[in-house]
């Protein structure tokens, strides 16, 4: 989950590194830290406890000059965020330094191996073992650092993505890959190291990303080689990087989150595009058409994901059951993957994940493959672990997501599920034409109602400032606007810190109607399709309690704006994309409370955007 960046050639290393942390610092933000080797071969390691800009206050009257480097911005796992924690670590000798990504699983044993053998250590980190282990195979076998790095990554349990600068080696970067992302970046006479493509972009589209266990040898002026931990050599794959840098900028906006939000009816408009042809009347998903029969002939389908992925995937079951008449399983994947689960030859497992490198999904997608599994990735990043590890999939087309709290993402996850849940039943002929030629006239209107949605977002803006005060919310939901009261719950919790859970809405009688007080705000989806009778008793209940109801409901609907407190409306549309307009305004709710809390919405404490540790 931290941020990677490096850079070697002719440039100032510290000014593209700080700037590089700057966009990756939505992995982590924890500490931050750079290590520079200038002209006269010293090796400066500079690192901080906090955000990056407190990194650039304390480097600002240090020697921050050359024209290599490597820089950390940090989430936490082994050793909390302290000064001596952060990244970079040196080795013993302060001849090495190395920052990681991922979780040296068996950091102890080798930790209590090293100090047998005389080495001392500065932090509680894993990382700095790994570092020392290098240094030390290094120093006994007398061998270079290529070599030390590969002998150490064939002790290693766990999952790393590193990068090591040698001060007597001042034109070299070692990088070094296992289920974590690092890509580099290919420019002229330069390269660029980082996890994601938001700091190389800038400077070029040219880039290579490293596969599991392969290990990058970059030195000034000469071509790029990998081999991997097993000593063979790897050609180096060039791919073309999609992506603008204008899409990284906030713009107007105050915050990327809401900026992301408001981006919605463009970015779903996007991820359509190709895809819908309503001159044919069809739906063309590609990696679909390719594996139709896979589909066609599956017998079960498990939906693997986490967290607001995972509610997508909730999504997706009510489709794919619905249309397809395919039962559906959605899962976990941290649970998925330690279960034990029944996995048959004749199941698609289809991973979801806005990254495309959450190491769960990951580690439940090579589960599923070593029991013959189909799997179907459905992710955001071109290029990612997860669209290389699956054997087909789709791409949701959002651009860049930098806001901790998914919003676009998840969006457009829920659209390629209906999209492929529409795909599957028409080819099994499992749904009646005219049924589905409306849902897909209807999911061509979902954007222009998702802007007619964005246009309240002032109203939202002034009654979200009333529910300051609650410590608790409760968000309910029937049928497919479950998932969306859970997501809605989440969003709340992430951003603002205020305790919510969501439930079915028929579940509240059953413990949760206990919490209902006159300072309990209640969310409801109380839209006209499906069960809406059933969530008006709900209402009721909620009111016989003096429970402060906010609803979210169809416009022109006065039955349930006479019972609650809030009316939120939504245009109307058809009960399985109701899930596509009625998360905007909960997403605007979260984000406005969060706000008038004085809460920091882009960079929640504790949390991290891509999660690539378990």
């Amino acid at each position: 989950m931290c941020g990677i960046v490096g850079y070697i050639g002719n440039k100032d290393a510290y000014q593209i590194l700080i700037k590089g942390l700057h966009r990756l610092e939505y992995r982590g933000y924890d500490s931050a830290g750079v290590a520079l080797i200038n002209k006269n071969k010293q090796l400066n390691v500079y690192k901080t406890k906090g955000k990056v800009a407190y990194l650039e206050d304390f480097a600002s009257d240090k020697d921050t000059s050359g024209t290599i480097g490597i820089a950390h911005t940090r989430w936490a796992t082994h050793g909390e965020p302290t000064n001596a924690n952060a990244h970079p670590h040196y080795s013993q000798s302060e001849k090495l330094a190395m920052i990681h990504n991922g979780i040296i699983e068996n950091y102890a044993v080798l930790k209590e191996q090293l100090i047998a053998k005389g080495y001392t250590f500065q932090s509680s980190t894993d990382t700095e073992v790994l570092i020392q282990l290098i240094e030390f195979i290094k120093t006994i076998h007398k061998t270079d650092l290529f070599t030390a790095v590969q002998m150490a990554l064939n002790q290693i349990v766990g999952a790393y993505a590193i990068a090591i600068l040698d001060k007597e080696n001042p034109d070299t970067i070692i990088a070094a890959r296992k289920s974590s992302p690092l890509v580099i970046g290919v420019g002229e006479d330069e390269y660029f190291l980082a996890s994601d493509a938001t700091p190389i972009i800038e400077y070029t589209n040219k880039v290579v990303y490293l596969n599991d266990e392969e290990i990058a040898i970059i030195k000034r002026g000469e071509p790029l080689k990998i081999k991997t931990i097993s000593n063979i050599e790897k050609t180096p794959q060039i791919q073309q990087l999609e992506l603008s840098l204008s899409q990284l900028e906030k713009g107007n906006y105050n915050h990327f989150m809401l900026k992301e939000i408001f981006e919605q009816a463009k970015s779903l408009t996007d991820c359509m595009r190709g895809r819908i042809n309503t001159d044919v009347n069809n739906i063309a998903l590609s990696g679909f058409i390719d594996h139709k029969e896979k589909f066609l002939n599956a017998k079960r389908i498990i939906i693997t994901a986490c967290g607001t992925s995972w509610h997508a995937g909730l999504i997706g079951m009510y489709a794919i059951e619905e249309f397809a008449r395919i039962p559906v399983e959605v899962e976990y994947s941290s649970e998925f993957r330690y279960r034990k689960p029944v996995i048959n030859k004749d199941d698609i497992v289809i991973a979801i994940s806005q990254s495309g490198e959450t190491a769960d999904t990951l580690a439940a997608i090579e589960l599923a493959k070593k029991n013959g599994a189909f799997i179907f990735g459905i992710c955001n990043v071109v290029g990612s672990s997860i669209a290389r590890a699956t054997d087909s999939g789709c791409y949701t087309h959002v651009g860049p997501e930098i806001g901790v709290a998914s919003t676009k993402a998840f969006t457009a996850q829920v659209l390629v599920l209906l999209m492929l849940a529409l795909s599957i039943a028409k080819e099994k002929k499992a749904i009646e034409e005219n049924h589905f030629l409306n849902i897909l006239h209807e999911m061509t209107l979902i954007p222009d109602k998702i802007k007619t949605i964005l246009k309240i977002n002032d109203n939202i803006e002034k009654f979200s400032q009333i529910f300051t005060y609650a410590s608790n919310f409760i968000y309910l939901g029937r049928g497919y606007n479950y998932p969306i009261a859970l997501e809605g719950a989440l969003k709340l919790k992430e951003i603002s810190y205020i305790h919510a859970e969501g439930y079915p809405a028929a579940e509240m009688k059953h413990g949760p109607i206990a919490l209902i007080n006159a300072e309990m705000p209640v969310v409801v989806i109380a839209t006209n399709a499906g069960m809406y009778e059933k969530v008006v008793s709900n209402i009721q209940e909620i009111k016989a309690r003096k429970g402060k109801v906010i609803a979210i409901i169809t416009e022109g609907d006065e039955v349930v704006r006479k019972l609650a407190d809030y009316c939120i409306q939504i245009p109307e549309t058809k009960e399985c994309l109701v899930p596509l307009l009625a998360s905007i305004p909960l997403q605007l709710l979260a984000y406005h409370i969060a706000v008038v809390k004085g809460c920091d919405v882009d960079q929640p404490r504790n949390l991290a955007k891509s999660v690539t540790v378990e």
